[in-house]
């Protein structure tokens, strides 16, 4: 029963990377044309000249700035159609269409609603109505429902366009069948969507409100225990199920940012990014994302330098080209796969210390005030373009390299500690070292990718008639089997893996930041043999 659970939530989690995929471009676009059209930066370093309003310079910054906005604004409706787009086995373009006309009719309907039922009057808000229930959404007054009604139109139009766009009907319904009954199933379906979330969300909301409540007193333990939760899911990639929650909805926390009603703790961080009025950012929001920055630009470094001095002599040459640029590759850009998966399945208990010291990380930056956002992953860029260019008078940004830099040694020192002391065989100390540097983490530079190595992840699979289904996140290949025991490890290993995780039906390949050109590759070879 778990392995069908895992094959399932791999595909729900693979297709949350679709809307993710433009929040780093559109949170770098509002971070520069917000820290760079920000008065008070302007006039502490003199710039009015060149970047005071009425300037070019200032215009363009604007524009980026409402650029980057507008993704934020409109999250939902690119959850609901990237979620549709990326379950579905074929037709994708058909199954983006359905999803977002069966957004706008959900929220179509829940608006007739409000309106008959008084909720809404004359295109108002009634002023017994709870501040921040109703907003406007794609230009539709509806319950807030934030990316949770996105997720559900996203999954519910898969689940129709998976099962009718192979549809059959009689000839004097053949214009409406296969693909163009999907959107027609969908937008019937949607209808009853908007009327039950009209009945059932009003309560979640005021539960989502208490829950949110709950969340924020828990205060240091519940912030340790998200972090510690989250990384501890990475492994088995359904991290971004969990903690999405936090960052896009009401779980997230609420807050009132120049009148509107915020909710999600990235979207609140944002909202405040995007105000001329706030003095320092809400800490209770970005207490799911900053303590990142204290183990991926220096925890995770301290662990790598402790794997390299407990190497073999005759290894560390080896082992210290892999590590340095998994090192660099999680301070610059906060992807840690590659170090983490480096003693992950060497040395389990180091990972469980690693979750436990990450937990700790977020609680600290709380307990300090530390207030930096994130796009993605916290990384140097982010904590340049949210950190330090925001002030330390908004971010406490600061403390981090100082706290990180305890964290450095203590990340060194226990981890030094308890691989000499239990003799764990990471990497430069077992006899399979080989299989987990292999040319993965060198490649990583000029990203290139020789074809070769996907027509051999392909056989090691079990060929093209047991691949069902691939794709990818931010560095694992993540595949759909036909008959899981036809996979060969060692071949895979071969390839330049750093790490396979199987359950059931799925399997998830590290490989690396590259590894969007291997699934291109994988994906063209699959349709080349149709």
């Amino acid at each position: 029963m778990f392995d069908k659970l895992f094959s399932k939530l791999q595909r729900v989690g693979k297709s949350f990377m679709i809307p993710i995929a433009v929040l780093p471009i559109a949170g770098l676009l509002m971070g520069i044309g917000r820290s760079f059209t920000n008065e008070t930066m302007i006039q502490a370093y003199h710039l009015q000249f060149m970047l005071g309003k009425g300037t070019p310079l200032n215009a363009l910054f604007t524009i980026m700035c409402n650029a980057g906005n507008i993704v934020f604004d409109n999250l939902p409706v690119l959850f609901a159609v990237g979620i549709a787009m990326g379950m579905a086995k074929h037709e994708k373009a058909t199954a983006a269409f359905s999803a977002l006309v069966s957004f706008l009719i959900m929220h179509a309907s829940i608006n007739a609603l409000l309106t008959i039922n008084g909720f809404i009057v004359d295109g108002k808000v009634a002023d017994f109505v709870r501040l921040g229930t109703i907003n406007t959404i794609c230009g539709i007054q509806s319950l807030d429902i934030g990316v949770f009604g996105g997720i559900v139109v996203g999954l519910g139009v898969a689940y129709l366009h998976n099962r009718f766009y192979m549809t059959r009907l009689p000839d004097y319904l053949s214009f409406f069948a296969g693909t163009r009954f999907v959107p027609v199933i969908c937008s019937i379906v949607s209808v009853f969507v908007g009327i039950i979330f009209y009945n059932i969300w009003p309560p979640v909301q005021e539960a989502i409100y208490h829950l949110g409540v709950f969340v924020r007193d828990s205060s240091y333990a519940g912030t340790f225990v998200f972090g510690f939760v989250k990384r501890m899911l990475i492994p088995f990639g359904l991290h971004h199920v969990f903690y999405l929650p936090f960052w896009q909805t009401g779980l997230g926390g609420s807050m009132v940012v120049d009148g509107q009603v915020i909710q999600g703790a990235q979207n609140i961080f944002f909202a405040q990014l995007a105000s001329p009025h706030v003095t320092h950012f809400n800490v209770e929001a970005t207490r799911f994302f900053t303590g990142e920055y204290i183990f991926m630009m220096f925890g995770l470094p301290g662990a790598a330098l402790a794997m390299y001095h407990c190497a073999r002599p005759s290894q560390r040459k080896k082992t210290g080209g892999l590590l340095l640029s998994a090192s660099l590759t999680s301070i610059l850009t906060g992807i840690t796969e590659p170090i983490e998966f480096t003693f992950l399945f060497q040395a389990p208990p180091l990972f469980l210390i690693h979750a436990l010291l990450a937990g700790s990380a977020y609680a600290v930056a709380q307990a300090l005030n530390i207030s930096i956002g994130l796009t993605f992953s916290a990384g140097a860029i982010d904590f340049f373009l949210f950190g330090i260019l925001q002030g330390n008078s908004k971010t406490n940004w600061v403390f981090v390299p100082i706290i990180g830099f305890i964290y450095f040694l203590l990340y060194y020192s226990i981890f030094r500690f308890v691989i000499k002391r239990y003799d764990f065989k990471t990497i430069g100390r077992g006899e399979d070292t080989q299989l987990h540097t292999k040319k993965d983490y060198s490649r990583k530079k000029s990203l290139d990718v020789n074809s070769s190595v996907s027509h051999s992840i392909v056989e090691a699979l079990g060929g093209i008639p047991n691949i069902l289904d691939v794709d990818t996140c931010t560095t694992r290949l993540r595949v759909t089997l036909k008959n899981p025991t036809l996979v060969d490890e060692e071949a895979l290993k071969a390839t330049g893996a750093a790490g396979i995780y199987m359950r059931g039906e799925g399997i998830q390949i590290t490989y690396g930041p590259h590894v969007v050109i291997i699934v291109s590759e994988i994906k063209q070879i699959l349709h080349e043999g149709e």
